[in-house]
């Protein structure tokens, strides 16, 4: 008589392997299934639904990236990838400035649902009078596009580089229209919300023109339009291979070089220089004017503040200057 088995014992009897119906289980579990799939290989994973859009947008003619759409008759128009040389201008009074100087966008971007008032229209329309693809995005792609601090207010401008004037041009171009020149040069202002509030100041109160270094200086970027509110779209920047060589070159030509700095010889009020072809320099907010630049200037002025505030803002020093020199022009 045959003894029971131990529970779970194997029969040394029986032929080894996987019983009938078993399908080797535990040797397939083994074997694995091989390396897993990309993401956008994926059916059901997000990546895996992007791709298959793009996939049935582009069998369609379209080009957009994920979340973009086109809005009116520009859907077969490619849209600026987002590693090209490209600036992005935003907010309405810059995008619609921008629009309106002829400045060669390369697409335009319009927040779905957005507010749409006489600016927005006037956009679309010269947008669309001009052959600029019109794309429609979504809100976070709009926030992504404007940067962590940038307020786009739903409506986005791609345009080329900023394009900038040399200096001696831009003198000759202001004395040609028979302008008494007004100019404002920064020295080591790296910040270009100072830049953009600065270009704002300039064609505010009468300036015809910034000149900035080549080195240590802000630049002309979308920080700088949007802060211009537009008026970077008019008023012109010259770049400058050597500030303090410019500056000397300046002076042969008659331009007086007016530095603003907190221990100037001259409070500003009693500047009189109405009627001189002027540049105003303007010194970092922490280290003002540079000593070659400070030796340059034909005289260095003060602008009389409390003696509870310790200096002013570079964009705030050059407003007050270009606002005493226009008040004295206004007079003559």
């Amino acid at each position: 008589m045959a003894k029971p088995g131990r529970p779970g014992a194997r029969n040394p009897g029986k032929k080894k392997g996987p019983l009938k119906g078993t399908g080797g289980h535990s040797r397939k579990a083994l074997e694995g299934r091989g390396p897993t799939p990309k993401a956008e290989d994926r059916a059901w994973h997000p990546a895996g639904k992007r791709k298959a859009a793009q996939e049935r947008y582009a069998a369609a003619g379209g080009k957009a990236k994920p979340g973009v759409r086109a809005v009116g008759g520009n859907a077969n128009r490619k849209s600026p990838k987002a590693s090209d040389d490209t600036e992005t201008v935003t907010g309405r009074n810059s995008v619609l400035e921008a629009l309106r100087a002829k400045i060669p966008a390369t697409a335009m971007y319009i927040a779905q649902r957005v507010e749409m008032d006489d600016r927005v229209k006037e956009m679309l329309s010269i947008a669309t009078n001009r052959g600029i693809p019109v794309l429609e995005v979504t809100r976070p792609e709009l926030d992504r596009m404007a940067g962590f601090d940038g307020v786009h207010q739903g409506v986005a401008l791609k345009v080329p580089p900023y394009a900038y004037a040399h200096p001696q041009d831009l003198l000759e171009q202001i004395i040609d229209r028979g302008e008494v020149p007004l100019l404002v040069a920064l020295d080591g202002v790296t910040d270009p919300r100072n830049l953009g509030a600065i270009i704002r100041s300039t064609g505010a109160f009468g300036g015809q023109g910034l000149i900035i270094p080549q080195r240590r200086s802000a630049s002309v970027n979308s920080a700088a339009w949007k802060t211009s509110a537009g008026a970077a779209a008019r008023i012109p920047v010259a770049l400058a291979a050597n500030l303090t060589a410019t500056l000397k070159e300046f002076k042969k030509q008659g331009v007086f070089v007016l530095g603003l700095d907190g221990d100037g010889d001259v409070s500003l009020p009693a500047l009189e220089l109405a009627d001189r072809p002027v540049v105003i320099v303007v010194g970092s907010e922490g280290k003002g004017l540079s000593r070659l630049v400070t030796e340059t200037c034909d005289q260095v002025v003060s602008i009389p503040i409390s003696t509870a505030t310790e200096s002013l803002n570079a964009g705030i020093a050059a407003s007050v200057a270009l606002y005493q020199v226009s008040t004295l022009r206004a007079s003559v």
